[in-house]
Parts: C-alpha cells; sequence; structure tokens
C-alpha cells in the first residue's frame, strides 16, 4: 500500500477542520511528511449548532442524527478540496483517519456508563471521497474502562521520542500533556481548559472569535480571588488517568466562579489565561524539574499565554512542534493519520498507562468507500 494519509481534526473549538495529506515514508521510523494542509471552515449556523449539541437540551437524538450526517459531509468537502488544492487522486489516497467532532464526552468517574461521542459519519465521508475512512478512534479504548483519551501520545511517542525529559503539550479547546521520560515510559492526561474559555469571553465582550496573540488578556490584571475560585475545581487535584471537556469547563463554571466579583473583563480574561498557564504548568511540573516543552495547537499563537507558561517554567525551553518538522496548527490532523496507519497495519492506537484501558488496542472501525 502507499504511505499516504489523510488526517482530519476539529476540536473543542470548533472553528474549523484541519486537513492534512500525510506521506510517513514507507520506512519503519516514522518520518511524517505534511504534503498540504489546510484549515476548512465550519459555517457559523453549523458551529452553533453544534455548540447548542454540546450543552444538554431537547430533541438531542433528531438533532444528533442530521448534524452526524452534514458533519460527515463538511468533513468529505474537506477532504476533495484538500487532494485538489495537493493535486493527488482519491485513488493514491490509502485512508483518511477522522476524529470526527466531540459533542459529548462522559469518561469513566463521571456517569455509571461512561461514553463518548463524535460526529461526522465516516460512511458519508467514504461514499463521497470514494476514500477507505477510518473512523471511531476512541471507544474501543473506553470500552477497555480507559477514558478515551488523550490519543495523541502514542503518536507524540512515534515522532517526538528523546533521551531527555520532554513534555508535549497541545493547547486546543482543553490542553492534554504528552509526557516523555527519559526511560521510554510515557504519560499523559488533559490538563484543564485551553482555549474555549478565552474564546467564550472575548466573544462575549468583544465579539471576536478568539483573542489574537492573547492582546486582550495581556493588557488586564489577573485577579487572585477568581483565579483561586477557578484552580480549587476538583479536577485539577484528581489524579490521572483523566479527561474533560466543555461538560466541566463551560460558560456555567464560569458564571459561578464569578458571582459577587466586580472585574473588568480584561481581568476576568487575564485571570482565564492564567488558569490555562497554572494548570499546564502543574502538569510539567509534576513531571519533571526542567526538560524541553513542545506546544502544539491554536495556544501555540498565543504569546500572552506562552509567556505565562514561560514564568511558570523557567527551567525549561518553550518551543512549538514546528522545530522538530511537525507544524504546530496540524499535528493534531497528522495524528489522526497516523492513527488510520496504525489501525490498517493492525497496530495498537492507544497507550493504557495513558487511559488506563486494560490493555493496548487497534483503535478505529474501516469504512470501505
Amino acid at each position: 500500500m502507499s504511505d499516504l494519509f489523510i488526517g482530519l481534526m476539529s476540536g473543542t473549538s470548533v472553528d474549523a477542520i484541519d486537513a492534512v495529506l500525510v506521506d510517513f515514508g514507507g520506512e519503519e521510523k516514522i518520518k511524517p511528511r505534511i504534503l498540504a494542509a489546510l484549515s476548512h471552515p465550519i459555517h457559523p449556523s453549523l458551529r452553533s449548532a453544534i455548540l447548542a449539541l454540546c450543552s444538554p437540551g431537547p430533541s438531542e437524538l433528531d438533532r444528533a442524527g442530521q448534524l452526524d450526517r452534514q458533519l460527515g459531509q463538511v468533513f468529505a468537502e474537506a477532504t476533495n478540496t484538500l487532494l485538489a488544492r495537493a493535486g493527488i487522486e482519491p485513488s493514491d489516497v490509502t485512508a483518511v483517519g477522522s476524529h470526527g467532532q466531540t459533542v459529548r464526552h462522559r469518561p469513566p468517574g463521571t456517569v455509571s456508563s461512561p461514553f463518548t461521542l463524535q460526529l461526522g459519519d465516516p460512511n458519508t465521508i467514504a461514499a463521497l471521497t470514494g476514500i477507505s475512512t477510518i473512523a471511531d478512534f476512541r471507544r474501543r479504548d473506553m470500552a477497555l474502562g480507559g477514558q478515551g483519551a488523550p490519543l495523541m501520545p502514542a503518536f507524540h511517542r512515534a515522532a517526538f521520542k528523546t533521551e531527555g525529559n520532554r513534555a508535549v503539550v497541545n493547547i486546543g479547546g482543553m490542553a492534554n500533556i504528552t509526557e516523555l521520560k527519559a526511560d521510554g515510559s510515557i504519560c499523559g492526561y488533559d490538563t484543564g481548559p485551553g482555549n474555549a474559555l478565552l474564546d467564550y469571553w472575548v466573544g462575549l465582550h468583544k465579539k471576536q472569535p478568539f483573542d489574537r496573540d492573547g492582546g486582550w488578556a495581556a493588557s488586564g490584571r489577573v485577579s487572585p480571588e477568581l483565579l483561586n475560585r477557578l484552580m480549587s475545581a476538583p479536577y485539577f487535584s484528581a489524579e490521572p488517568p483523566k479527561s474533560t471537556g466543555r461538560e466541566t469547563f463551560n460558560a456555567n463554571w464560569l458564571e459561578q466562579a464569578l458571582a459577587g466579583l466586580e472585574l473588568a473583563p480584561a481581568d476576568v480574561q487575564a485571570t482565564l489565561s492564567e488558569v490555562t498557564a497554572a494548570s499546564i504548568a502543574e502538569a510539567v511540573h509534576s513531571f519533571a524539574d526542567g526538560g524541553e516543552l513542545l506546544i502544539c495547537g491554536g495556544g501555540a499563537r498565543n504569546k500572552d499565554l506562552l509567556s505565562r507558561l514561560q514564568r511558570r517554567l523557567p527551567t525549561w525551553s518553550i518551543a512549538d512542534t514546528g522545530t522538530y518538522g511537525i507544524d504546530a496548527d496540524w499535528l493534531e490532523a497528522v495524528g489522526f493519520a497516523w492513527l488510520a496507519r496504525q489501525t490498517l497495519l493492525g497496530l495498537p492506537g492507544n497507550c493504557p498507562g495513558v487511559t488506563g484501558a486494560k490493555k493496548e488496542a487497534v483503535l478505529g472501525a474501516i469504512y470501505p468507500p
């Protein structure tokens, strides 16, 4: 088989679909090379419908069924647009690895019957692209008692393994860490909110989709009282394995913490940025006293957030994953292309030490064209 794969990812921020065309080189040692990449827009009305479904409400099942199909069509559009831009025929691509759009994540410890739900019908993707599609990566791990997340640590180990201490932190809507230890062992978990609350707050007060470069947060002052309230959330002190999402860190959670406080909006934004930095830094400190920290995801472009991280982690060198050949904006999408490759090769895609699953497992289901 060829070693060209496509990875698709839509994260908690629900701002776009990241699509990448990756050549893994056909060698035992993974050397992913991005041949083409794009950020495919999600129409504001579709984004609103997705975000509405992320919060419990009436007629969820009917809305979910329709959104599953609609998202499948949009993922297929992203794939076909990517191929046209790259000048690659669908027949040249081995498979599409599609993460889908998470609309509910209830890991072990939060409900009696844990589940995770991603929309974006892979049957539709396969039919409209003519390419085998691999999807539903999280539920096998959860069926084995795992969190179903994070799934990137196995890929991070393949792409960034080192002889020293290295941590990879993805800052998307939520943030997660992969700890690559010098002895070859690995650990990883969600650290807490990444950009989701920052995006919510700047949208509410500035009518902007995100705080570019963290400029608005940098103009404010951190509220010690609000910071303490937010950092007292039980999730932060819970031991891994653990994963989280909008079900825990959402607008209602923030509004409850703000009760009785009179703060300038910019000061709230600064405090939210500090929460993201503090929760990531605590995870890094628990890993090692120093080393190399690689950042990916939208947060890699947030200068204010990165400066807060550096202040809290003076003994760590901080860079983005582009330093090692994989652009920080596309790393997760590349990771799902890699997971699709693992599936076809019959190789495990999860790390039980990360998710808490009973054993390693081949992840995902294959949907022929």
